[in-house]
């Protein structure tokens, strides 16, 4: 989809059933992606943003058709004040004594810390899967340090979409919604710059974020070989832009496999 014909003031269905509902500053750099999937009568929320974030995000819920009362469950990756910071005001809205919140018992020390009054659920403790009633599932990936000791992914069995929390994130100023990674990525082997001196290069952003924000190579690599398990059809992460083509994907896995350091192994370096 060209971004042209992207209404970034709406809602956007992403599959089926599946809506990114969050907010988008082409100049900010970083971009923080909720997501809500509807099942029939029954919704899940999935990080669902900052504190300043919840009137975009509550008006696009309720746009999609989408009664408050409907949504059961509340997703945390991890507990970021950018996924977690606007509980207090979505529990506010649902007002159910239905609704739960799930995420790792490692997330959950902290996001109690947010205000929390509904249920806080263990991804362990159920098994690392959620049921609609329709029989839909949505699986849970434990990526450890990638980049908190809870962190990890969701994976909609029905639409084949992973979504990724901070893996495949970016700070980029040349952020679109779907990614535009080419064919031609898979050849660049610069750490830092396109070698084809693309002003709309999106992997260094992504390599960049990377190198950041996840303590070690290890965990990264984790992750990606947890991914590479999966049959995807799209990769929605937490921050940046969506990769909705097998060539975007490859070639993020692969230039993130590529990374020998990040973290504090890439900072005692003086990087």
């Amino acid at each position: 989809m060209e971004k042209t014909k992207i209404d970034y003031d709406d809602f956007i269905e992403i599959a089926e059933g599946v809506y990114w509902v969050g907010f988008a500053d082409e100049c900010a750099g970083f971009h923080c992606n909720p997501f809500l999937i509807v099942d029939n009568d029954e919704a899940v929320l999935i990080d669902s943003g900052g504190r300043n974030d919840f009137s975009t995000v509550m008006l696009k819920i309720m746009r999609t058709g989408t009664n408050p009362k409907n949504i059961k469950r509340l997703i945390y990756q991890h507990y970021d004040p950018d996924l977690c910071g606007n509980i207090p005001h979505i529990e506010a809205m649902i007002d159910s004594d239905e609704l739960k919140l799930i995420s790792h018992r490692e997330n959950n020390i902290f996001i109690k810390y947010y205000s929390v009054k509904s249920p806080l659920e263990c991804i362990e403790a159920i098994n690392y899967c959620f049921e609609f009633k329709s029989g839909r599932r949505l699986e849970f990936i434990h990526t450890p340090y990638a980049h908190a000791p809870g962190s990890f992914m969701t994976y909609d069995t029905k639409t084949k979409t992973l979504f990724s929390s901070d893996i495949f994130g970016a700070y980029d100023a040349n952020w679109s919604f779907y990614s535009h990674i080419e064919k031609k990525c898979l050849d660049c082997n610069s750490a830092t710059d396109c070698k084809f001196k693309d002003d709309k290069c999106q992997v260094t952003g992504m390599v960049d974020f990377h190198r950041c924000i996840m303590p070690c190579v290890g965990a990264l690599r984790y992750a990606l070989e947890r991914t590479e398990k999966l049959d995807v059809a799209l990769i929605a992460p937490q921050h940046g832009s969506l990769l909705n083509t097998e060539i975007s994907r490859e070639v993020a896995i692969k230039r993130l496999k590529e990374l020998e350091k990040t973290g504090f192994d890439w900072f005692i370096e003086g990087k």
